[in-house]
């Protein structure tokens, strides 16, 4: 009766610290490898990356861009501008002229 309950009362003082432990263990895996883990961050980290890198170039087009557009505006024209993009459209120009067309900066 003896061994019994010291049995008992062993294994009893046993499952709450092994209920805690498991608890542990399940939200430390969930927390490392789960669907919003460290993983997942990582993750969500480099394709943010990528999408900024994205996003700067594209503000760079767009401030190449006003700019153009702002040599356009009436009452500060830039003949120059305005010759290039009329010789890109029509691809034409004085008789033995040869135009060459480049690459959009």
């Amino acid at each position: 009766m003896r061994i019994k309950r010291s049995v008992r009362s062993f294994f009893g003082a046993l499952i709450v610290p092994a209920i805690c432990g498991a608890a542990i263990l399940y939200f430390g895996y969930h927390l490392v490898f789960g669907p919003r883990g460290l993983r997942a961050l990582e993750d969500a980290r480099a394709t943010l990356g990528v999408h900024e890198a994205v996003l700067d170039r594209q503000a760079h087009d767009l401030q190449r861009l006003q700019h153009r557009i702002s040599l356009l505006e009436p009452g500060s024209v830039d003949a120059d501008l305005v010759e290039e993009l009329a010789r890109g459209q029509l691809m034409d120009g004085a008789p033995g002229q040869v135009a060459v067309p480049r690459a959009a900066h």
